[in-house]
């Protein structure tokens, strides 16, 4: 169920995307605000701040999961930075493990990044560039 009075979206403009050149998804911000849940899955054209709970699949360009953000489920991105918790996997290139995250999963990535002080609980095996550019239907969870 979408409920377009939790999400937030605005346009802005950062530095290395022209949204001239049609990268317009690339410039799109949305927020989950703290105190907010979702269930269900989220697609999102451009960048999503979770500062609330999300239980289910979240498909985005970019991903930043605040300090105080929860997420329970999968995870499809470009580009993910976590501050806060997830319990689940992530399939992204490119990976921000910072010291204040918890994670309880999996990380499929290219490049990751992991901060002293992280708590990371599970496996992170790296995969190519092109695993995720064909990554249309998640793997299955393995039991």
């Amino acid at each position: 169920m979408f409920v377009p009075a939790l999400v937030s979206r605005s346009t802005v403009q950062r530095p290395g995307f022209n949204t001239a050149k049609g990268d317009e998804a690339d410039s799109l911000l949305s927020f989950l605000g703290p105190g907010m849940t979702i269930r269900g899955v989220l697609e999102i054209d451009g960048e999503l701040v979770v500062s609330g709970l999300v239980r289910g699949r979240i498909m985005a360009v970019r991903l930043v999961i605040a300090a105080g953000g929860y997420v329970e489920g999968d995870i499809i991105a470009r580009e993910i930075v976590i501050n806060g918790r997830l319990n689940g996997r992530i399939f992204a290139p490119t990976v921000s493990i910072e010291a204040s995250a918890q994670i309880e999963g999996r990380v499929f990535h290219t490049n990751v990044m992991v901060a002293q002080g992280a708590r990371v609980v599970g496996r992170m095996p790296w995969r190519p560039v092109s695993y995720f550019e064909s990554l249309h239907n998640l793997p299955e969870a393995r039991p």
